[in-house]
């Protein structure tokens, strides 16, 4: 199966492809920037030189053809500012969203963060960060022709994952290592029951395939 990764240069997103190149999925990410490819390739993945920021929906459907999945994991950093938010966060969200439905695609992962809330008060920079991914998911959440899963991650770390989480609809705050979260993406993946569910992560007790057949089975 081949599964497209928007963000394909993120520091999940490298850890994802990893993982399913190593199961032996056909594996593509978009980046912006072509010098980022080898990092993508060194992954096991195709890198697929395309700017979610300017791409037109038929553009991005054209490299979703064929996919049995996609995986939204683009962000705009840490170090953006609020335009950046409302264009990447948001924008870029709902602009892969639109064109999985136009190519097809009905397995779609997001994610997102703890704490996004299309309601969300403040005018930080971070609430402006959480509103936007909010109201990303609410977009994937409302798009009836996606068979969605949102995964909201608590803080997260760069430290070796354990393979140990907590996954719920809420987990209350916590943190996550990035190994983790590209570990539960995986099983997600390859669990279709996880349609429909937004769910938070942090570090647990559980190991991961037990944690996604128990929400699978809820």
């Amino acid at each position: 199966m081949r599964i497209v990764i928007a963000g394909g240069h993120g520091q999940i997103a490298l850890r994802l492809e990893r993982l399913l190149a190593a199961r032996g999925y056909d594996v593509a990410g978009l980046v912006r920037r072509a010098e980022q490819g080898d990092d993508l390739r060194a992954a096991g993945a195709e890198p697929v030189l395309l700017d979610l920021e300017s791409a037109s929906v038929e553009e991005v459907a054209a490299h979703l053809q064929g996919a049995g999945a996609a995986v939204f994991a683009a962000g705009a950093g840490s170090g953006s500012g609020v335009a950046r938010k409302d264009t990447v966060d948001k924008g870029a969200a709902v602009l892969f969203a639109d064109a999985a439905v136009r190519a097809g695609v009905r397995r779609f992962l997001v994610v997102s963060s703890y704490g996004a809330d299309a309601e969300h008060e403040g005018d930080e920079i971070f609430d402006v960060y959480l509103r936007t991914k909010g109201e990303a998911d609410a977009y994937v959440r409302g798009l009836d022709a996606l068979d969605w899963t949102i995964l909201r991650p608590g803080s997260l770390t760069n430290d070796p994952g354990k393979g140990l989480v907590r996954l719920e609809a809420h987990t209350g705050r916590g943190a996550i290592t990035r190994d983790d979260v590209a570990t539960v993406l995986v099983e997600l993946l390859e669990t279709p029951a996880t349609a429909g569910l937004t769910l938070e992560l942090i570090a647990g007790s559980t190991p991961v395939p037990v944690a996604v057949k128990s929400v699978a089975g809820n």
